[in-house]
């Protein structure tokens, strides 16, 4: 049955569900990817569609933004839904010097100042780590086509405004390749529930570069993010 904030019935969703934070995201890609796409939830706009792609059930649904809003749907689909694989599909504001806007990052592990595991284990700092099978076929899969996939730590921050402008930098330094606020909350999650996970994003913009990517360019550019995750998921 439904839950508080997905509308779908049971058998719904496919075990393999591609997460962007955008609602209107999540439509664009059913509507370019899957076959005969649709619609199974739209509570509170969070839009979720299931298809096929080359003949294998996926879905995708919106997580909106940020760990707390990601938690809760992908708990929601792993118990209620029986969901096995979830990639998030989302954007990157970019820290290492050598990556561009457009390029892809795949998160190997996710730093964070989030406290969601803090007191998970007492006396330990978790690791925040993707499932490997689901990270090397998408990487294998990039560099079978010739698509440049950049590997490495992501830092997932629960502020989008920062007040401390240290942090950034010094991160880099440690070879963390760009920020967003998801990817730590995704791996917990999964960690906890059972399921697999990947972040997979496209860098939207660079702390000290010209040429961001505009509102509509964050919506409607995906589609080398979308064929690793589907690859992935092969």
């Amino acid at each position: 049955m439904p839950t508080p904030h997905i509308g779908a019935e049971k058998g719904d969703f496919a075990a393999d569900v591609l997460m962007p934070g955008d609602p209107r995201r999540a439509k664009r890609i059913a509507e370019a990817f899957f076959d005969e796409p649709r619609l199974v939830t739209e509570v509170r706009g969070i839009l979720g569609y299931t298809g096929t792609f080359e003949g294998r059930p996926v879905s995708v649904l919106a997580s909106g933004m940020g760990i707390p809003s990601l938690a809760i749907y992908a708990t929601e689909l792993a118990r209620h839904y029986e969901v096995k694989r979830i990639i998030r599909v989302g954007t990157i504001g970019a820290l290492a010097r050598h990556i561009d806007v457009g390029d892809v990052i795949a998160a190997s592990s996710a730093h964070t100042n989030s406290a969601l595991t803090a007191n998970w284990v007492p006396g330990v700092s978790m690791s925040h780590a993707p499932s490997f099978g689901l990270l090397r076929r998408a990487v294998e899969y990039g560099e079978s086509t010739g698509r440049t996939v950049h590997v490495g730590p992501l830092y997932t921050t629960d502020e989008f405004y920062k007040t401390d402008r240290s942090i950034a930098p010094a991160l880099a330094e440690y070879g963390t390749l760009g920020v967003d606020m998801e990817a730590a909350g995704l791996y917990a999650v999964a960690q906890k529930e059972g399921f697999e996970s990947l972040m997979l994003g496209t860098v939207s913009d660079k702390k000290k570069g010209s040429g961001d990517m505009t509102a509509e360019e964050r919506e409607t550019t995906f589609t080398d993010m979308v064929s690793l995750a589907l690859a992935a998921f092969a």
